[in-house]
């Protein structure tokens, strides 16, 4: 895309080049309108697992595997020092969750999440952008009269996001407006100061897909545009989040709503998740979920790793989830028809005709994965792979086309 299309859609906030003044990352990324479709991957500490050096690994195979960006969730362990170290080893665009160190500070400190106030959850949010994170969701549309409203009292799962969850406990504490939200403001400032992308949060996205489209959902949604608009006036870079767990028949609908209702800023999907039955399945079933969105309209892809609901990934997990998101991402970049992902496709088939085994492994998604399952099923024959042999397709019909049977053939 040439310099000044670029320029011209980001300041519509179409496009978003997530990328805080104070980092220099060495793979910059941009998400939006006529961009190819990107991969996040989260990875961060928990209470039970807050070992560092396992994070490190985490994010050294999630860049290995293809992902564009890589999202702290550390909640265990000393957060900012984990936060900094991973920032440093990164080459990617790096988001966080500033609400979650706050509330971990005040669980710490004081025994009860709503112990925090609004100037730490402020404060979170600066001293993130200050450390150089390039995006940070901010789940401003968490109203205190959405949450005690009927809908989400009607919800098979309730809330489900961990920052939608904390921020609505400390709304029925201390009986007060959602900060984020009453102080947007201040929020905005501080990711003008650093050039921070807001990403808000969709913190009361479905976590079932019996609660998919519910009024909860739609005030939020309603909520976030109206910010956005907001935000992008004010020249900050911005992206929405969405769904969440979202019955396949609705996923294009929603990425369609979601387009028309923010004037078509970018949208950073989680999955969505198409049915509830697959635990230690839903990297497969968020890709389903996210190569939909994304061929509707979807712009950015938070992978799923085949733990989620279960425990924590480990390395493998989260290689697995990257692949399965990039597969989903070109699969949609295949359908909107860019002529790089289809070439990419093209170049494939035609070594697969050829029966080029290093060019097929060299054009693969995973290549180090194909060249194992080769490797490991190697054929007696090094032209053809074992499923069929010497009955190759390609084979057969290679056959058929010596020059001696071209003249005249059928």
């Amino acid at each position: 895309m040439d310099a000044e299309t670029v320029r011209r859609l980001t300041a519509e906030g179409r496009i978003a080049i997530p990328l805080n003044k104070n980092r220099r990352s060495t793979r910059v990324m941009g998400v939006g309108q006529g961009l190819r479709v990107k991969v996040n991957a989260n990875i961060g500490t928990s209470m039970d697992y807050a070992d560092v050096d396992a994070e490190l690994e985490k994010l050294r195979v999630a860049e290995e595997a293809g992902a564009d960006a890589i999202m702290d969730l550390s909640t265990g362990g000393d957060i900012p020092a984990i936060r900094r170290r991973i920032m440093d080893a990164c080459h990617v665009t790096v988001g966080t969750v500033p609400i979650y160190e706050a509330a971990a500070q005040a669980a710490r400190d004081h025994g009860d999440i709503g112990a925090m106030t609004g100037a730490d959850i402020l404060d979170a949010v600066r001293h993130h952008a200050e450390d150089g994170v390039d995006f940070v969701t901010v789940h401003c549309g968490v109203t205190r009269k959405i949450v005690e409203s009927a809908s989400v009292r009607r919800r098979v799962c309730g809330i489900v996001s961990r920052g939608g969850t904390f921020l609505a406990h400390w709304m029925r504490r201390n009986r007060q407006e959602n900060p984020l939200l009453e102080r947007f403001d201040e929020v905005i400032d501080i990711a003008r100061e650093y050039d921070v992308t807001l990403s808000l949060g969709d913190g009361l996205r479905p976590g079932a897909t019996a609660d998919a489209m519910d009024a909860a959902q739609i005030e939020e949604l309603m909520v976030l545009a109206e910010l956005a608009r907001r935000a992008v006036a004010a020249g900050v870079q911005v992206i929405l989040e969405g769904p969440g767990h979202v019955p396949l028949d609705q996923v294009v609908a929603q990425v369609k709503l979601q387009k028309e209702m923010t004037g078509g800023l970018p949208f950073y999907v989680l999955g969505p998740i198409v049915t509830d039955v697959a635990p230690g399945y839903d990297h497969i079933t968020s890709a389903i979920g996210g190569a939909v969105a994304a061929m509707a309209g979807a712009d950015f892809l938070c992978y799923v790793t085949p733990t989620e609901h279960l425990g924590l990934p480990r390395a493998q997990d989260v290689r697995e989830g990257v692949i399965a998101a990039r597969i989903a991402a070109h699969a949609a970049d295949v359908a909107r028809g860019r002529p790089d992902a289809r070439a990419w496709d093209l170049r494939m088939s035609k070594a697969r005709a050829r029966c080029d085994w290093e060019t097929q492994v060299a054009e693969a998604i995973d290549p180090a994965r194909a060249r194992q399952v080769r490797e490991e099923r190697r054929s007696g024959h090094s032209d053809v792979c074992s499923m069929c042999g010497d009955y190759c397709v390609f084979k057969v019909r290679k056959g058929d086309e010596t020059p001696e049977n071209e003249e005249g053939g059928a």
